[in-house]
This record gives structure tokens, sequence and C-alpha cells, in this order.
């Protein structure tokens, strides 16, 4: 069963979909989950991105899900988190890793389970041919500007938890300088590879790491309370109590 991610509207420009509607639907899941077991599923696993305190709270209300895999705030747990008679998996991002899950299931029963996750080496893995020259193929025509180099690094670039990390400080540093402002602020998503210090950035690198749906930049005029107001309503939406109020908007 596919969980989309409930709050597409509030992370994204709702023109972008005008004829979806996105939420989290117990309701919807029970019923979803009581389909499939009625029709002989022996096994039942959501393909979440609700993100990983969300498909806590959503295990403790459906019952007869027996796996979620989890995604969404690319969290890495070297085991799997038991809620009433569920499971939940994440396996990070970036390809860092692999979950490996092997179920018992007697009688229409999950009766065990054993995990693994499997750190990925790209150095000690030969890619598979076929998708290599596939990729190749699709990278052709653009591979001049991927493989421009716009400067080099001289610390540690990376992204990693909710407040910041020194790709972001590069970005807010540059937005700074190219448009004049006294204060930046950009969304603290966690996506994109780390770049060690000395290391080459290239195009390719920066697409990386801004490649959003809602890339523009703009400058404009903001009193200190509506700053204020910004980052209350950051760190609520971040941080409630209430994993079903955690929309994101990581800043």
């Amino acid at each position: 069963i596919g969980q989309a991610f409930p709050y597409m509207p509030i992370a994204n420009p709702g023109w972008m979909f005008p004829e979806y509607s996105f939420g989290i639907r117990d309701e919807r899941m029970q019923e979803m989950v009581d389909e499939v077991r009625d029709m002989g599923a022996e096994v039942v696993v959501v393909l979440s991105h609700n993100g990983f305190d969300v498909d806590k709270k959503m295990a403790s209300r459906v019952s007869g899900i027996d796996v979620i895999l989890s995604g969404h705030t690319h969290d890495a747990l070297p085991e799997p988190v038991l809620v009433n008679e569920t499971i939940i998996v994440a396996s990070g991002s970036n390809g860092k890793f692999v979950s490996r899950v092997d179920l018992d299931v007697r009688d229409g029963r999950m009766m065990g389970f054993k995990h693994k996750l499997i750190p990925i080496f790209s150095d000690v893995i030969t890619p598979d041919a076929q998708v290599a020259a596939l990729i190749d193929e699709q990278r052709a025509p653009y591979i001049n500007e991927l493989t421009e180099v716009i400067g080099q690094s001289e610390s540690l670039l990376y992204r990693r938890g909710n407040f910041n990390g020194s790709w972001d400080d590069l970005i807010c540093q540059a937005l700074i300088e190219e448009r004049e402002a006294d204060i930046s602020m950009s969304p603290g998503v966690r996506w994109g590879p780390s770049i060690l210090p000395g290391q080459d950035i290239t195009r390719e690198d920066i697409w990386n790491v801004t490649s959003m749906t809602y890339g523009a930049a703009y400058r404009t005029e903001m009193t200190g309370e509506f700053i204020h107001v910004i980052l209350e309503d950051v760190a609520d939406s971040l941080f409630n109590v209430d994993p079903y109020y955690q929309h994101g908007g990581d800043m």
C-alpha cells in the first residue's frame, strides 16, 4: 500500500497538482488494509513518505500492517522500531544504505523477522553495466554543464539534521552577498551528497542541493515581528509534540 507525502500542498505550490488532494487518512488506510486482507494478503507492507514520527503514530492507530518502509525524514535506523505488531524500517537517503528484511509468515500472520541495515560502498561494488550505460546516455547531452567547475571547497560541505549544515551556510552567505541582504533564509532540506575539503564544486553539485520545485530566490523587506513569526512557525512544524502536526519546513 502506498502512502504519499501528506503535506504536499504545504511544502509545494498547490497549482502544480490541482487535481490531487493529500493528507494523513487513518480511516482510509484501515479500509485499504482490511480490503487487501479480505482478498487473501498474508503480509501487508506500507511504502510510506509520511516521515518516521508520523509512521509511528499511524502504526499505533491502524491495525493489520506488518511492515512500514518509512521515508521522507531520511533516518537510518540500525534496527526496526516495533509499534504494536508493526515493524517500521528506515533506510536513510542518497543510496547510503539498503535494508534487508526477512519475514517469517505462517498461517497468514507474521511470526518473526530478521533485519540488516547494509552500508553501500560504491567503490567496492561493480556497477550494473546496463544501468550504467543508460545513465551515461541520459547524461551525455548535458555532461559539459554538469561537470563545469564552479569553485573549490575549503571545508566539508554537508547537510544533516533539522537546523543547518555547511551547505546551507554557503547558500545563505551567497544570497546575502549577491542580493545585498541583511538576513537570508533557505529551506534546510536534507538531500545532496557531501563535498570533501579541497574537492572541486561542480555545477551538478550546486543543482544537487538546490533542485527544488520552488527554486527562485526573492528579496523582500520584513519586520522583526514577521521574522519571529516565521521562525516560530518553522519550529512548530518541525517539533510539534503531535507528529501529525509536524509539517516539515526546515530552515
